[in-house]
């Protein structure tokens, strides 16, 4: 037996705001495609607000702009956060993400 690889493209998009010509948040949303779907998947990554404008729904107003967005052309919308972000896992759940298990990674 064989294991065999075929490449696979994914999309990504950018979303972030600007104030006085400076990038204060983003986030990304990458559109994965499997064969068991015809709809690709989206993984949100990489969410960031500046350290001193967090807690002002700057992370939030982001977030659901890409739920909007993923809700439209994906099956599914996952995110990963680690542990300790507390505050973080609140603002998903509250967001309407569901703790549905665990991330295992490797760094290279």
């Amino acid at each position: 037996m064989q294991i065999k690889n075929k490449r696979i493209d994914a999309n990504g998009i950018k979303f972030f705001i600007e104030k006085d010509g400076r990038e204060i948040a983003r986030a990304y949303l990458y559109l994965m495609y499997n064969d068991m779907h015809e709809k690709p998947f989206g993984l949100l990554e990489d969410v960031f607000v500046e350290e001193s404008l967090r807690g002002q729904g700057i992370g939030t107003k982001l977030t659901q702009e890409i739920i909007k967005e993923a809700g439209k052309v994906c099956y599914k919308l996952i995110c990963t956060s680690r542990y300790s972000r507390e505050k973080v896992h609140s603002l998903y759940q509250k967001l309407g993400f569901k703790d549905h298990g665990k991330e295992f990674r490797i760094d290279f």
